[in-house]
């Protein structure tokens, strides 16, 4: 990939379904695929997916197609995948508790450290055994762990507090569940997961399919 070349985040959000639908075929033993084959799986063009891996240097062969499992590791490099990143969770309540139980997260590396929860009656729990430890522990805490990722899954109104005291503590991204937008400085990356505007944009589109009946 040519570092002077950016890549669009159109691109980089169809890197994951790539990533994922590879993995699958390899767990069928599959060990290559076309454009045209792989674009059926995935919804996209096979213009679109060549266009796509050429942004990184283009990855198949003509008449061939591509090696499923280089492809698929190549991928995984690319989105970071050859790492281990320490991730802590900031409220622990059921969403909180249901990341915490998702395994496949420490299969992709990232790796959950602890909880942090305001509510004494869940404090000293553990979930698939992390720890749920008081939220005033954060700092101590991370001056004996590196933390890379902070997941925010705590109420609007303390998501920025809390924010701010994980990135003076120097965690670098924000996985953000909290219906607001952070405020962060620019060396820091949030992903934003907006479940209840994803749930509105479900019930335009189910509003639009009705009318058009």
């Amino acid at each position: 990939m040519n570092k002077d070349r950016k890549v669009s985040m159109a691109v980089i959000r169809r890197l994951p379904k790539y990533h994922r639908y590879l993995g699958e075929l390899l767990e069928k033993d599959v060990t290559r695929i076309s454009s045209y084959e792989l674009s059926k799986l995935t919804g996209f063009t096979a213009s679109q997916i060549r266009q796509d891996f050429n942004n990184f240097g283009g990855f198949g062969q003509q008449g061939y197609g591509y090696n499923v499992e280089d492809l698929y590791n190549q991928l995984g490099n690319i989105l970071g995948l050859g790492k281990k990143y320490n991730t802590i969770i900031i409220g622990a309540g059921n969403l909180g508790q249901a990341i915490a139980n998702y395994k496949s997260f420490d299969d992709k590396g990232f790796r959950m450290l602890a909880l942090f929860e305001k509510n004494p009656k869940l404090v000293g729990l553990t979930i698939r055994d992390i720890d749920i430890l008081d939220i005033d522990s954060i700092e101590s805490f991370s001056k004996e762990n590196k933390i890379d990722i902070a997941v925010i899954t705590t109420p609007k109104s303390q998501a920025q507090d809390v924010v701010n005291r994980v990135v003076n503590c120097g965690v670098k991204a924000i996985w953000n569940f909290a219906p607001i937008d952070l405020k962060v400085p620019e060396d820091v990356v949030v992903e934003n997961v907006q479940l209840s505007e994803s749930l509105l944009t479900i019930a335009f589109l189910l509003k639009e399919k009705e009318e058009n009946v």
